[in-house]
């Protein structure tokens, strides 16, 4: 039977499973939009900007597990899903970005709205179609989703002509996919197991380093049985953590630019680095020539591009987190380091890191700390880039997996709410967080009116200092406190939240903060906290840019630490 290609689409979607879908229609999307109430399965959600489309379809994609869909028209609405895009890429989410795309007859002649949006956005999928033929848009939808999701998972762009959603043909929708280029490896290679199984055997001073590839591979266990079998501590990347409970006494929090202290000594005093699915960015590893200098380096990743791009490796092995760590651990002997866990134990005792210390104002690490106590842990939290991100992840102590959904590669001011709608329309019985910097929030705030039309319950909690935070901070250390361009003029954001039916509060003292948690847990819908936190405070400890990771620096001491660490012995 013939269909037109709109029909097409959406028939391919449903097979496809996909139930939700964020975008903005335009002139050249009308066919598909009309067709769409045709498929009730196919929840459309109308966003404020296409920005918010493809970030919401991150954090949909990063919740669930599933592919996220955002869907835009051409020209501008194309290039505004780009920076969704690009975060989506480098922080390996799978999602289809579908795109309309003016006739056929007039590719090519600079029509009104028509954009190159395959051009653009080349480096930055894993692949991209233009369709030209109505007849192949089965498979290519087809294929898209199979892209995205299998391998190291990204995002794959579909641009579709006004008139290819017109046109009829077969719809014929391939049960089996033949991509002869295309074979992602899974399994570690078996010579190559064994040697890391015989390195972490004999190694004094393992760690394990574990990133996202844990997550989305779904290795949990496989991790948890690997650190308990060898009694090796575990230290997770930004983008890792969630994927090994902080409250087991092997973790030992996470590495970096703004990492625990002890977590970077662990690292720069290892033998032996078991790194999983991470890709030892500049924020992990610091000056690269300083880092692990001492150590063997074993590495597990899906994609093969990324072993020895950074740091120099002596055990690479390609293929998936869970797969590899399943035949690891049938060739791991039960070991003890029990001189190496005390070592790293006493560090953290020395350089608590985490602690807080007492203020008269409102701290934004103080917020972030309640905000944990009140959920209980039991929340998925959303954060967008700079200070407010560093807080929560030192901060929040996350026992559930995958229940911190970020901003890592690209770092995307703005992320933080549409992606929070995200998560909230993949797992709607979970309570969702979006903690956000008051910069931040107003580059996508105009996403509340989709919460508030979908009645996403979204708890929304905003730190508001006044400035561009992590820039002013480096102005501050290393620009002699030249305040350039990073003072910020705020509006009323709880006045903004009530134009759009959605209450709020301001808190503006420390007796106000938990009240003010209690009551947006108690809120049905989404509810919005403007918390007006110490305008100068700084994210401790930090490695300085061209440092290593030996060389970090904690907090000035300012007052007496209150709480202590997680795990401390």
């Amino acid at each position: 039977m013939k269909m037109t290609g709109a029909q097409i689409v959406c028939e391919s979607l449903v097979k496809e499973g996909v139930e939700v879908i964020f975008g903005i229609l335009g002139g050249v999307l009308l066919p598909l939009y009309d067709t769409l109430p045709q498929y009730p399965q196919l929840r459309h959600i109308l966003v404020r900007h296409e920005q918010g489309a493809a970030h919401a379809a991150e954090g949909y994609a990063r919740a669930t597990g599933k592919v996220g869909v955002c869907i835009a028209t051409s020209g501008p609405g194309a290039t505004n899903l780009v920076t969704g895009i690009a975060d989506a890429y480098l922080d390996s989410t799978p999602m289809v970005a579908i795109t309309g795309q003016v006739v056929r007859s007039l590719i090519g002649k600079d029509a009104f709205q028509e954009i190159d949006i395959t051009g653009i956005t080349l480096p930055i999928t894993k692949h991209n179609y233009l369709v030209l033929e109505t007849d192949s848009l089965a498979k290519t939808i087809k294929e898209a989703f199979y892209l995205a999701r299998t391998g190291r998972t990204g995002p794959v762009l579909i641009d579709l002509p006004k008139d290819v959603q017109t046109d009829k043909a077969e719809s014929n929708y391939p049960e089996k996919l033949v991509l002869p280029g295309y074979k992602p490896t899974l399994k570690g290679h078996p010579t190559q197991v064994k040697k890391a199984a015989k390195l972490i055997n004999e190694a004094q001073k393992p760690v394990i380093l574990a990133g996202q590839g844990i997550t989305i591979s779904g290795a949990y266990d496989e991790l948890k049985q690997m650190a308990e079998t060898a009694q090796i501590p575990v230290v997770t990347t930004l983008l890792g953590i969630s994927c090994f409970p902080d409250s087991h006494i092997l973790s030992y929090g996470w590495l970096g630019m703004h990492g625990m202290t002890y977590a970077n000594l662990s690292i720069s005093n290892a033998d032996l680095i078991v790194a999983i699915g991470m890709r030892f960015d500049d924020r992990a590893t610091g000056r690269v020539s300083g880092f692990a200098p001492n150590a063997k380096i074993i590495h597990i990743d899906l994609d093969p591009a990324e072993i020895g791009k950074n740091v120099r490796v002596d055990v690479p092995i390609v293929g998936d987190a869970k797969t590899v760590l399943k035949a690891l651990n049938k060739l791991i002997t039960k070991t003890e380091h029990i001189e190496w866990l005390e070592q790293i134990d006493d560090w953290r005792r020395e350089y608590p890191s985490t602690q807080i210390r007492e203020s008269e104002g409102i701290l934004p690490q103080y917020v972030v700390r309640k905000i944990y106590e009140v959920t209980g842990g039991d929340a998925i939290i959303v954060t967008g880039v700079g200070q407010h991100q560093m807080w929560v992840a030192q901060h929040y102590w996350f026992d559930k997996p995958n229940s911190l959904i970020t901003s890592g590669g690209l770092g995307t001011m703005g992320f933080e709410l549409p992606a929070a709608l995200g998560a909230k329309v993949g797992c709607p019985d979970r309570v969702v967080w979006s903690i956000a910097g008051d910069g931040g929030f107003q580059m996508t705030m105009q996403e509340l009116g989709t919460i508030a039309q979908e009645k996403a319950a979204v708890k929304i909690a905003i730190m508001n200092n006044g400035f561009l935070g992590m820039v002013r901070q480096w102005q501050e250390m290393f620009y002699d406190k030249r305040y350039v361009a990073t003072t910020l003029s705020c509006p009323d954001f709880v006045k903004i939240a009530e134009a759009y039916c959605i209450p709020g509060t301001t808190v503006r003292s420390k007796e106000e903060v938990v009240p003010a948690i209690e009551q947006a847990m108690n809120e049905p819908g989404p509810f919005v906290i403007n918390f007006m936190v110490e305008p100068e405070e700084n994210v401790y400890p930090m490695v300085p840019p061209g440092a290593s990771l030996s060389e970090i620096v904690e907090e000035p001491k300012k007052g007496v630490k209150v709480w202590p660490q997680r795990n401390t012995p």
